[in-house]
């Protein structure tokens, strides 16, 4: 990285977040929150939706085919990768591949730990999540002392899915897949290793059969974005100039209807732009 006195900082470049599906939009609403004057896309690889039960060299590959492809493109500053699975798989891959500071998200273990009154703490995740080596050595570092109840979902994911698209949640379906948390008194936290997940947590407490403390990264993940864009020698990766109307934009990498169910739920969340990555480029 060039010296911070000879870079030409762009204020309104954007802040990347990327994710199979909508997940990440938890993320993105904790950096509006923390960040309010930073402009954000969103890449939904929906054409490789789930991530969750991906295999590991194809995910590497494909996350860092597409995240290059976008900075290439466009004055990206800083890039979040705002899935747990990706996360704890391709985070060496992609910094070594950009430019730009990466930041991941991975399981809140250490809260979690810290926070259980019992000792006892619970992982709801999808299944690569909850068997990747990574989040063994987090639970090793971070909970040696713990009870870990590890609950790997893919149907949490496509629940939380389906309520942005505006279909109610079904309580006894989402019962039944997180049934294994509420099996043994003394679990008493709950790590929320999706970023799907904390769209479901008004459900969630609504199900729970005891009071559980439901704990994610959203707000630590937006406070680092803030620290690393308040450093002078954060800037994008190309030298264009940017529009600083360009943004608020939603890629995609599978057509879908911009009036349909997932694009009412990005505009929701703010993103009023619709960009499909060609074949070729995804």
């Amino acid at each position: 990285m060039k010296p911070a006195t000879d870079i030409n900082i762009q204020p309104h470049a954007p802040v990347l977040v990327m994710d199979s599906g909508v997940g990440g939009l938890s993320i993105a609403e904790h950096i509006r929150k923390t960040c309010p004057d930073t402009p954000l896309f969103y890449l939904a690889d929906n054409g490789a939706f789930p991530y969750g039960d991906k295999d590991e060299s194809w995910l590497v590959a494909r996350v860092v085919q597409l995240a290059e492809t976008l900075v290439s493109q466009y004055p990206i500053k800083l890039l979040v990768l705002g899935c747990n699975t990706a996360s704890t798989v391709v985070l060496p891959a992609l910094r070594e591949a950009l430019s730009i500071p990466v930041v991941g998200v991975v399981p809140a273990i250490k809260p979690a730990a810290a926070l259980s009154q019992n000792a006892h703490i619970g992982l709801l995740a999808t299944p690569g999540t909850v068997s990747r080596s990574y989040t063994n050595q987090l639970i090793s570092d971070h909970a040696p002392h713990c009870e870990v109840t590890r609950v790997g979902s893919t149907e949490v994911v496509r629940i939380a899915e389906e309520k942005l698209e505006g279909k109610s949640v079904d309580l006894n379906r989402l019962q039944q897949a997180v049934a294994p948390l509420f099996e043994t008194e003394s679990l008493d936290t709950v790590v929320l290793g999706c970023t799907h997940f904390p769209l479901l947590l008004d459900e969630l407490k609504e199900i729970q059969p005891r009071p559980i403390l439901w704990v994610d990264s959203g707000a630590a993940i937006a406070r680092r974005v803030a620290m690393l864009l308040s450093q002078k020698g954060v800037n994008s990766a190309s030298p264009e100039a940017q529009d600083p109307t360009d943004h608020n934009i939603v890629f995609l990498t599978r057509e879908v209807s911009p009036d349909s169910a997932l694009m009412r739920s990005f505009n929701r969340s703010g993103f009023d732009q619709l960009r499909i990555l060609s074949p070729a480029d995804a």
